[in-house]
This record gives structure tokens, sequence and C-alpha cells, in this order.
């Protein structure tokens, strides 16, 4: 059986080479994320295709932000993907408004605290309030899960912080910006290991250009694998 806490990230530029890719992983990766990149590449196609004809989990990483009534109608239009995992910002009332829009289906919303390739320089250029990017990322957590968020997304970095939080109880926590030992950082500012990120108390880990850029991306997934696997035998 494959483990669904490892996500891969199919961000290729189409859903061609994602499908590709998935086909090469095979039976070691159940779940995949398929992100604002490949939306007008057949991202959703390709979200249809893998989980109707291949029996996968999808997370549409779409991080979306607008007025409630926009958000809300977007979603509802999702639904008819029967996705598993779907991001929105964390702003409370877009939390507000994808709950509605997903009610009475199965699809998790996940709310964006502040993106894993930020730190405190980038906020400040940006004019979001003063303070440590950590204390932010677990106040947006907060709010977002009393908004009615199924979980949230977070840096590894703030997994264990997100977990302690009262709210936190039977939502989850997913993190991006996982990088097994030696693998390049790339854009990321706030990674940690597999396994250091569901210790920390993350349910699901997102990995992708060390495993889809990998030689042998089933060899880069296994490895991930067999460390998250190593994590729950001791």
């Amino acid at each position: 059986m494959s483990d669904d806490r490892l996500i891969v990230a199919l961000d290729v530029p189409n859903a061609l080479q994602g499908l590709a890719m998935a086909e090469r992983l095979g039976d070691s990766v159940s779940f995949y994320k398929i992100g604002l990149g490949m939306l007008t590449g057949g991202g959703l196609a390709l979200a249809n295709e893998l989980k109707q004809d291949h029996g996968k989990r999808i997370f549409l990483d779409m991080k979306l932000f607008d007025i409630g009534n926009t958000v809300e109608n977007a979603v509802r239009g999702l639904t008819h993907f029967d996705l598993d995992f779907l991001t929105v910002h964390g702003d409370p009332h877009v939390v507000r408004a994808a709950k509605e829009g997903a009610s009475g289906k199965d699809l998790k919303i996940l709310a964006v605290t502040i993106l894993t390739s930020l730190n405190r320089d980038d906020l400040d250029a940006s004019l979001l309030k003063s303070g440590d990017v950590q204390d932010l990322v677990v106040e947006r957590a907060a709010k977002a899960l009393e908004a009615g968020a199924d979980g949230v997304i977070a840096s590894p970095q703030e997994a264990a912080l997100i977990r302690a939080l009262p709210q936190s109880e039977g939502r989850l926590i997913v993190t991006p910006g996982v990088r097994p030992t030696g693998a390049a950082l790339g854009d990321q500012k706030r990674v940690a290991t597999p396994a250091s990120a569901i210790s920390d108390g993350a349910d699901h880990i997102v990995v992708g250009r060390p495993i889809y850029q990998a030689d042998d991306p089933k060899a880069a997934a296994q490895a991930v694998l067999n460390e998250l696997n190593s994590l729950t035998r001791h």
C-alpha cells in the first residue's frame, strides 16, 4: 500500500507531462498536488484522469482569494471534479466562503497561512504587519481554523506550533517546503526533512522538484517513503 502522507507536486508544464510522471511513479505514490502553474496546461483534466482512471487522491492548489461570493461559486464549481484537498488564502472571509461552496461534499478546504517561499523581508515589502514570521503564521492558522478550515498549509517549521493550538484538534496540517536530506532548497526558505515535518505534527508533506526532477523519480519518492516508514517503526 502506498503512503498518502506523501503528496507529490506535479509542477510540470502540462497534463501530458504530469500523466507521464504519474505513470513513472506508479503505485508508489497515491496522492498528487496540481497547482496553478498547470491550470492552462490541462490541470483540471489531469486531476480528473488521475482520480477517476487511476484511483489517486488529488490536492488542487489554487490558493483562491477573492470576494466571498466569487470564492463560494468557484469552490462549488470545483466540487464537480471530486477533489480531496483545495487551498484558499487563510483570510477568515475567504475560508467561510469556501466552506459554504464545499457544503455537502468531502472536499477539504485548506487555508494558506504564509507562503513557505517568504521571509520577513518579503512580508515587509508587501506591507504586512510587523512581527516574527512564525508568530504570524500561527495567528493566521488559528483564525482560519476558527473560520472553519479543515486544515492549514504551513512551513514544517511552524507545524509543531500549529499542532499545539486547541483549534487544530482534528484538523489537517499539510507542509510544503519539505526537502529530503541533501536536496537543493530551490526558492524555499523555511524547510525541513520529511521525518521532522511529520514528527512536528504534519499529516501530509508535499515534495515536488526533489522527486520529479530526479533522474529516477520513483527511487526518489521511495527514499522519502522509506524515511516516513522508518519514522513510523521507531
